[in-house]
């Protein structure tokens, strides 16, 4: 991947930022906050990364993904739309909209999408189910789990984490969207979780901790040593920024799920249209 590249899926992150704000506010509801920190770590997934396309989706060799942080669907929805699995129109103007299939969280009737999540936790244990399926088919395909930092809190994660370094599942790749905040504040406050690179270590896995999570580059560079691990599974611990894009969102708990006010969403479209214009140069 080279510079120029990287530059537009850089840019490319912050215009879906917009189009997952366009979401919400059609929709009068989101998970804002998860939805902007989520932003490059979907984009470079689905963008860049994963084998999967609308031409593939059904082919039993394509990579999958596991939203496990299933809250932040505005993100989703945006990526999957960048990606040809949906009409982003039809998609802004149906979001949350009684009878539409286009609500909250994961639904599996929908192209792109594996799994309905929505119960924290759960992600995990069945991305290992996967994986280990993936391996007795002596398949190629790679499964990643994409997780929220306060989810870590449930202990079904551990159980998951201990089976998939027990089974050797180097075809698996978790990623905790390490932003710091949940709906009860900072996880630090919370449930204290900072020895993460420690924890998931210790329970046998390999571990790539990014200090930019937000930045394509980065993200890239750990996705490549993933696929690279050989006997061991891969976490990519993203230390990303809630609300990331708008000072009006930025590290604020009261991010996790609200609507902007039409004065608000102007400010957050105008921030995020600057950090598009600026991207690209990390």
């Amino acid at each position: 991947m080279n510079d120029m590249d990287m530059d537009e899926l850089s840019k490319k992150a912050y215009a879906l930022r917009i189009d997952a704000v366009n979401i919400i506010m059609s929709g009068k509801t989101g998970h804002i906050g998860g939805d902007m920190s989520v932003m490059e770590i979907l984009t470079e997934l689905y963008l860049r990364r994963m084998n999967i396309s609308p031409a593939n989706r059904d082919d039993p060799e394509r990579d999958l993904l596991v939203m496990s942080k299933g809250h932040c669907m505005e993100a989703y929805y945006a990526v999957l739309a960048a990606a040809g699995f949906l009409d982003l129109k039809d998609v802004t103007a149906r979001y949350s909209k009684f009878g539409s299939e286009y609500i909250g969280h994961p639904n599996n009737r929908l192209p792109g999408v594996e799994m309905n999540t929505g119960a924290l936790g759960h992600g995990l244990p069945v991305a290992v189910g996967m994986a280990l399926a993936g391996k007795m088919d002596a398949s190629g395909r790679r499964v990643y789990v994409i997780m929220g930092d306060g989810e870590l809190a449930e202990g079904s994660v551990w159980e998951a984490a201990m089976a998939a370094s027990q089974y050797g599942l180097d075809n698996l790749c978790a990623v905790i969207d390490r932003n710091r905040l949940q709906i009860s504040g900072f996880t630090e406050d919370v449930m204290h979780q900072e020895v993460l690179t420690d924890r998931w270590r210790s329970f046998g896995w390999h571990v790539e901790d990014v200090a930019d999570g937000n930045s394509i580059r980065q993200l890239d560079a750990a996705f490549c040593a993933a696929e690279k691990m050989r006997g061991a599974p891969t976490v990519v611990i993203a230390r990303t920024v809630k609300g990331c894009g708008s000072a009006v969102m930025e590290n604020k708990a009261a991010w996790h799920h609200k609507v902007p006010t039409q004065e608000e969403y102007a400010q957050i479209v105008s921030d995020l249209r600057a950090r598009m214009e600026a991207a690209g140069n990390e």
